[in-house]
């Protein structure tokens, strides 16, 4: 019997499966939530924890890591997480391998969730795709040739920061009108806060807000991009014109990587990606007006859910014997 670990270090969830190697079943799974208020040692300490928990008395032929953050896949040193602090250049590849004496190979979320789909999901049978993350930000992983491809200095995918509206607003990266700064859930849930702080809600100017204020009871602080798809699917008129522009921002940033690199799927995952089938409409048509007519494509659900980095972990860790 053969045991692969698969580990996913998330900006917001840590999470451990056990697997037998072939099996497309998870022997066991843990999940956790990151401390609010936690940094790259409570992570690690919570991991371990579920590691040993999962484990028990077994031994893994090999060990394989999605970190949500940028890392450097060559080394396996993570070299910062947006989400949680201390993260800054940690030999997390090194740090396992010492404890646990096998193999290890750690990989962005991206990069590992496109593996995931390619070996597991909706990429199966596929040479080439640009699997896309639309969550908490917007991330993307490319499989070229049946292979991962990270680009010279593993930053291949970054679709979240491609322009996309020169006037927009300003992303967190410094630019404005990023894809991500559009279509990610927090930026969803922000533009529609900051629409509806300059309104008075007995004199709203514009349509719209009334779900959105009762889903949140007022409380704008509480809003999520997953609530402005709810808001959305319930005729609010202010959460389908932010969920349209951001489907627009990313049919824009698909359409354009469609003619650069011409990958036979575009898979995409996270949670805006439940947002409906009008969001998934949109972002199809202006994908395909954005591309050259010559060229083919199709756009569609990642299969794998929130699993996705893990069973890429898997896959990435299969590679490794």
């Amino acid at each position: 019997m053969t045991l692969i670990l698969a580990l996913d270090f998330g900006g917001t969830k840590l999470a451990a499966a056990l697997v037998n190697i072939g099996s497309r079943k998870w022997l066991r799974y843990e999940r956790r939530l990151s401390p609010a208020n936690g940094n790259a040692s409570t992570d690690l300490e919570i991991m371990r924890s579920l590691i040993y928990s999962l484990l028990e008395d077994a031994k893994p032929a090999a060990i394989g890591v999605s970190f949500g953050g940028p890392v450097d896949a060559s080394t396996g040193t993570v070299r910062l997480s947006h989400h949680v602090a201390g993260w800054e250049n940690i030999p997390l590849k090194g740090l396992l391998e010492d404890e646990f004496g096998v193999s290890v190979g750690v990989d962005n979320d991206a990069n590992i969730a496109a593996l995931g789909e390619h070996r597991f999901g909706a990429g199966q049978g596929y040479d080439s795709l640009f699997y896309i993350t639309v969550s908490t930000g917007v991330g993307g992983g490319w499989i070229l040739n049946g292979q991962p491809w990270r680009g010279a200095g593993g930053m291949a995918g970054e679709i979240g920061h491609i322009v996309v509206d020169p006037a927009g607003p300003v992303c967190l990266c410094g630019k404005r009108g990023c894809v991500e700064r559009l279509a990610s859930g927090p930026y969803m849930a922000q533009s529609v806060r900051e629409i509806l702080e300059n309104e008075p809600p007995s004199r709203q100017v514009r349509p719209g807000g009334k779900v959105l204020r009762n889903l949140v009871g007022n409380d704008l602080t509480l809003l999520t991009g997953q609530l402005v798809s709810e808001a959305a699917a319930g005729g609010d008129d202010l959460a389908k014109e932010v969920l349209h522009k951001a489907a627009w921002a990313l049919g824009v940033g698909i359409g354009n990587v469609a003619n650069l690199m011409n990958p036979q799927r575009f898979v995409l995952g996270g949670g805006v990606t439940k947002a409906g089938e009008d969001f998934w409409r949109v972002v199809r048509q202006v994908a395909r007006e954005t591309a050259l007519p010559e060229v083919d494509f199709e756009i569609v659900p990642a299969v794998l859910g929130d699993d996705a980095p893990l069973w890429g972990a898997v896959a990435i860790a299969s590679m490794l014997f």
